[in-house]
């Protein structure tokens, strides 16, 4: 997963850690158009840049440690299905233990 972010520019990394801090300091409150609920516990944290949008589906374990599930650089409007998939699985895994 780091790689995948590593390999994100500039501009796009900035905004993310910009924006992944308040959710780990106050919860899933953050909102639009920051992150949003992609449901079943999954999250979207939305960092962008002048070149492309990002995202990175994330949960949160004992509601305050986030764990990134997937990351990826957007291509399409919408979000991917095979992405969404790959996050959702990792959630799971990780919400088991």
């Amino acid at each position: 997963m780091l790689a995948t972010i590593d390999g994100w520019l500039v501009d796009v990394v900035t905004d993310y850690a910009r924006l992944v801090e308040p959710p780990s300091m106050h919860g899933p409150s953050i909102g639009m158009p920051h992150a949003r609920a992609m449901g079943q516990g999954l999250l979207e944290l939305r960092p962008r840049g002048r070149s492309r949008a990002s995202r990175a589906l994330y949960c949160f374990v004992h509601d305050q440690q986030i764990i990134i599930a997937h990351a990826f650089l957007k291509k399409t409007r919408t979000t991917p299905g095979h992405d969404l998939a790959i996050a959702r699985q990792r959630t799971k895994e990780i919400q088991r233990g």
